[in-house]
């Protein structure tokens, strides 16, 4: 059975239900994300994630971590923990953990073009991806500026828009949701990004999201300002009034619940958070700090606005701790939780 789900007027998920299982892909091969999905497994078995990457990296990674493991065929759901069934990929060369080496940057495309096209063939029913480097991807020649930008590419989707969330510690369950106006552009080329047409592309894509994924009727939405005291009456800077103010109170008159544009360093409060649904930060760190501080760890990365539904971890690739069985698979257990809550509703 398939489940649609508009997020916007050119996309929408398309949300299998299950016995499809989930797409793991293990991200850059010398960090952290092999040993993640590995560390896992050891907890419960992963019935429902088929791991897209090359099953000898991953036997060498459990030696290391001293963990058990067997990899199944693609089709054999495991029935014990440490037990991860794979769809192989082989590396272009052997891997050194911690050490980066761009003869294998076309096999972590390769296992992120296998996750797309699986998810849009209905061969899997969300992807969850591990840890990439940007770095020794560009040092091989593809230019690369994130996940979020590829897999808008791979879909055919001009306008997605990258959201993190973390769970708010005391707040009964709640949890802060900071989408993304513009996400991997130097400081310098950011205002010029603020146009009209794309804060109301990102305002329409969020607030769709949120009906459809956390089925909140009439989301709440708050947006950063750009300048310091978002303007400060325009004496600090004038992308408020010229741009920010006319598109919310434009989009104000079609219905949409906007709050702002607020101060930054006033929008992320404890009371002003749980007033709004979601805080629409313009810029990658002007709201991502505020929330790995508040939930670094058990935060997850959520693309809006792709045909298909993808969640991520909310770290990097963190070299120094691959394969010394020091990082935490938190962020990874959140991720695929949600994956799953979002593809069943449960």
């Amino acid at each position: 059975m398939l489940r649609s789900v508009s997020i916007s007027n050119q996309s929408h998920y398309n949300r299998p239900m299950p016995p499809l299982p989930l797409a793991y892909t293990a991200g850059e091969p010398a960090g952290i994300g092999p040993d993640l999905i590995i560390q896992l497994c050891q907890q419960a078995p992963l019935t429902d994630v088929v791991v897209i990457a090359d099953p000898a990296l991953l036997q060498q990674r459990a030696k290391a971590l001293n963990l058990p493991l067997t990899t199944l065929p693609q089709d054999q759901p495991p029935s014990r923990c440490g037990e991860l069934r794979v769809k192989p990929y082989p590396l272009a060369t052997p891997v050194t953990p911690g050490k980066l080496d761009t003869a294998n940057c076309d096999y972590l495309l390769s296992t992120l073009n296998a996750a797309v096209s699986g998810c849009l063939d209905r061969e899997f029913s969300a992807m969850v991806t591990g840890p990439i480097h940007k770095g020794i991807i560009n040092e091989a020649g593809i230019p690369f500026s994130g996940h979020t930008e590829y897999l808008a590419k791979r879909c055919a989707r001009e306008d997605v828009v990258m959201m993190l969330t973390a769970p708010l510690p005391g707040s009964g369950g709640r949890e802060l949701r900071v989408p993304l106006v513009t996400t991997h552009l130097p400081l310098a080329e950011v205002p010029a990004a603020i146009t009209p047409q794309k804060l109301e592309k990102t305002i329409t894509i969020v607030a769709q999201a949120l009906r459809d994924l956390y089925h909140l009727p009439n989301p709440v939405i708050a947006i950063c300002g750009l300048n310091p005291h978002a303007g400060e009456e325009s004496h600090l800077g004038t992308e408020e009034r010229d741009i920010i103010e006319p598109t919310l109170d434009r989009l104000r008159k079609e219905g949409h619940q906007l709050i702002g544009p607020l101060p930054a360093d006033t929008a992320f409060t404890p009371k002003q958070i749980l007033s709004s649904d979601a805080t629409i930060a313009l810029y990658h760190d002007q709201g991502l700090p505020v929330l790995k501080y508040i939930g670094f760890g058990n935060g997850i990365n959520i693309t809006l606005g792709l045909p298909i539904l993808r969640t991520s971890v909310d770290h990097g690739t963190a070299l120094q701790l691959a394969a010394t069985g020091l990082s935490s698979c938190g962020s990874l257990s959140a991720a695929l939780n949600a994956a799953r809550h979002f593809v069943t509703g449960k």
